[in-house]
């Protein structure tokens, strides 16, 4: 099984005490097991020139979580599986933010098993494998 980690689960990796049987778990996981979005790649962006710790936000971007991970892009094929997700979850009066579905149909197109804390939200999402590793360790 692989792996695509969100914004929450790339985020406990930075914080200064993450959630050891995360951390446990993860040692586990082969590199070429592990992807995320380019989705969570502007978020983590977005919030690294939002903080008054910008450099040190950007760094560990650039030199932490780029070369850890494989980015897999948001094309015109996982667009049309965002699609259809943000149409079934209209569908049912269920909102979340377009980045969430984008991430989600981000794995649901590679068939990859979505690490999050962020369950409430995610569990929305008909096909959508979801990881609970993160949040079971906080």
């Amino acid at each position: 099984m692989a792996f695509l980690f969100d914004t929450d689960a790339i985020s406990e990796l930075l914080r200064p005490r993450p959630a050891a049987a995360y951390i446990e778990w993860l040692m586990r996981i082969s590199r070429e097991e592990q992807y995320t979005s380019a989705v969570v790649i502007g978020e983590l962006y977005k919030g690294a020139y939002r903080s008054n710790a910008r450099e040190r936000h950007l760094d560990n971007i650039e030199n932490r979580i780029l070369s850890a991970v494989t980015v897999l892009p948001f094309d015109t094929e996982v667009a049309k599986v965002f699609g259809i997700i943000r149409a079934q979850l209209e569908e049912t009066g269920s909102i979340l933010p377009d980045a969430d579905i984008q991430i989600a149909a981000t794995a649901v197109f590679h068939d990859l098993e979505l690490v999050t804390g962020n369950l409430s939200h995610f569990s929305r999402i008909a096909g959508l494998k979801l990881n609970t590793i993160l949040a079971d360790s906080r």
